[in-house]
């Protein structure tokens, strides 16, 4: 979610403040600031909106300093305006912060009583007030914040600087990320090793309840028990080189069109080009096969993900499956099988709805599998094995790529089980593993024969101020995703539901207002079901998006408004092959309603906080 960076350096470090705070844009914010010191006096510039309105503000107003800290921030408690964008201050300390404080009520109430008088509407004005209270009766900077610390309640993670000390920053983490980088008499502070990759090479990251402090020597890792401890030092394989647009309008965009080349990626990763078959780690499947069951959790489109490897799994692999909304799966503390296994599925590896979920399966004995894109991510570390899709930075808050390279990895992953334990034959993997290999060159091929198609579709239906999704078997999680993507983005209420369902709520939404798209695969073995899914729905007056192959277009173009044909494609990898009409839907009907694309109101990228 909320992005920090902090350095401690021996030149202005306001530049690279900005140029770090635009590497961690993709998680999503609304606001932006950073804070130096200055000849021992602490000196912010902020602005609402994007970074390019820091910027012109620190054109008019620069900020001298050799130490500073940065902050992009997603708006929780108080609106998104100057005053309460970070990062926060007092004549003593500046903060930034990433998460939420859960006892600022009580804690703003007595600081109040102690004459402190607050100038935001956010819970982290209370950590800056509460560090100068404990300043003000002669503790050290350190003995300060150690005070403050043990009184917050919540997910978070701090970097804070002093006035008078230009050589220390402290750092904090509990339940939300942050990294160490270390440079040559330079230090760094971020919520990731991506934002610090341009800077250096040589990150750490801290665990829960870590309190670190910073000098331009080096760094001081301490529990919350103030006992000194060592966290390993490692270098990251985060790139340097920031992520551009291209010739794109809109890093989603670009992101949509990269999709041929990272799911070839992720299956190159995966796939013996020798023969052909199918390779996952040995231990992954042994822990898989001895699972009585397999529970799934992730959050949003990861979540989709997941439902639709629950069909494969369940109809391929014959492996009994659970899948779990993880906001919701530990509080319902859900009894966990012996030998059982969970997989989490998240494109940032930091998602804490999805972090906590996991944390629950292990007390409970469960072995760890985790699917993510951002390596080094505290999903990944704390999991007993890990796959990573090979999507690489995804900036658009929208997913897309990561969504198909996830899909990819758990085709991959099913098929792999399923030839193991022999639920398919030779011949059926074979078969699959082909529809595996050819499906870039598909995904490439609706890029090139359907967008201009869809465009057209999107100028027709982009006034609506409603649409409904549907689909059948494992197109019903993609109907979903479709739908929530147009949400995203253009701020249509959508919805997506189970074809068959129809009947039992959502017709009754039916009208000549409310388009309603179809997935439909003539080739499919639900299609006489979705055809007369559709009757019903013309029937009503509904306007009809059919998104089908030759065979099924051919049946049922006269019944629909617009159509969208796509090519033959192996029911296996058919999910896949029909998200990207969706995307490419939601991401045109958005263009025509001129909305902000890369970064929808509301969203973040990350989401670190519950």
């Amino acid at each position: 979610m909320c992005g920090i960076i902090g350095i401690l350096g021996e030149k202005d470090v306001t530049p690279l403040l900005v140029e770090g705070l635009k590497r961690l844009e993709y998680r999503g914010y609304d606001s932006a600031g950073v804070a130096t010191l200055s000849n021992g006096h602490i000196t912010r510039c902020r602005a609402p909106g994007k970074l390019a309105n820091l910027e012109a503000r620190l054109e008019k107003q620069p900020l001298a300093g050799t130490i500073g800290i940065g902050h992009t921030r997603w708006a929780t408690h108080g609106a998104p305006t100057e005053d309460n964008a970070h990062p926060h201050a007092t004549e003593k300390v500046a903060v930034v912060h990433n998460g939420i404080i859960e006892n600022y009520g009580a804690l703003k109430e007595e600081l109040e009583t102690l004459q402190c008088r607050f100038e935001t509407e956010t819970d982290t004005e209370v950590i800056a007030h509460l560090v100068t209270h404990y300043l003000k009766q002669g503790m050290s900077p350190v003995e300060a914040t150690n005070a403050s610390l043990d009184r917050l309640e919540g997910a978070f993670s701090l970097a804070l600087i002093f006035a008078g000390e230009h050589n220390l920053m402290i750092g904090a983490r509990q339940g939300t990320p942050l990294a160490i980088g270390y440079g040559d008499r330079e230090m760094y502070v971020a919520s990731d090793s991506y934002a610090l990759a341009p800077l250096t090479k040589k990150i750490c990251f801290l665990e829960d309840g870590d309190r670190v402090h910073v000098t331009r020597e080096g760094a001081r890792i301490f529990t919350n028990d103030n006992k000194e401890v060592q966290r390993e030092i490692r270098i990251t394989a985060q790139s340097g080189a920031a992520a551009g647009k291209g010739a794109y309008r809109h890093f989603m965009l670009k992101e949509i069109h990269e999709q041929p080349a990272v799911i070839g990626d992720t299956l190159n990763s995966f796939i013996n080009p020798a023969t052909g078959q199918i390779h996952m780690p040995e231990d992954i499947l042994v822990a898989l096969e001895q699972a009585p069951r397999l529970t799934l959790v992730a959050c949003g489109t990861a979540f989709y993900a997941c439902m639709v490897a629950k069909y494969w799994f369940e109809q391929i692999a014959k492996l009994p499956c659970e899948i779990d909304i993880a906001s919701e799966f530990r509080y319902r503390e859900a009894p966990m099988p012996e030998n059982g296994m969970a997989l989490f599925v998240s494109q940032s590896g930091e998602t804490l709805d999805t972090l906590e979920a996991l944390r629950y399966c292990k007390k409970q004995k469960q072995t760890i599998l985790s699917i993510v894109n951002t390596i080094e991510s505290t999903i990944e570390r704390e999991s007993d094995f890990v796959l990573h899709t090979l999507a690489g930075p995804e900036i658009g808050v929208a997913s897309t790529k990561a969504f198909t390279t996830q899909l990819t990895t758990l085709a991959c992953l099913t098929l792999a089980l399923a030839v193991r334990t022999g639920a398919v034959d030779e011949a059926q993997e074979m078969e699959m593993a082909e529809a595996l290999r050819h499906l870039p060159r598909q995904v490439a091929a609706v890029l090139n024969d359907s967008e201009t198609r869809i465009q057209e579709i999107a100028r027709a239906l982009f006034d609506a101020r409603d649409m409904l999704y549907f689909g059948r078997g494992s197109l019903y999680p993609v109907a979903m995703e479709g739908a929530l993507k147009l949400k995203e983005i253009s701020y249509i209420h959508a919805e997506g539901y189970a074809a068959g369902e129809m009947k039992h709520g959502p017709i009754a939404l039916i009208d000549e207002n409310v388009p309603v798209v179809v997935l439909a695969p003539g080739k499919d073995s639900l299609f006489e079901k979705a055809a007369s899914n559709i009757q019903e729905t013309v029937a009503r007056g509904g306007k009809i998006l059919l998104v089908s192959d030759a065979e099924g277009t051919k049946k049922l173009e006269k019944s629909s408004g617009w159509v969208i044909t796509l090519g033959d494609v192996h029911p296996f990898v058919m999910p896949i092959l029909y998200t990207i009409p969706m995307q490419l839907l939601a991401y045109y009907i958005a263009v025509a309603k001129g909305t902000d694309v890369d970064q929808p109101r509301n969203l973040a990228k990350s989401v670190t906080v519950e």
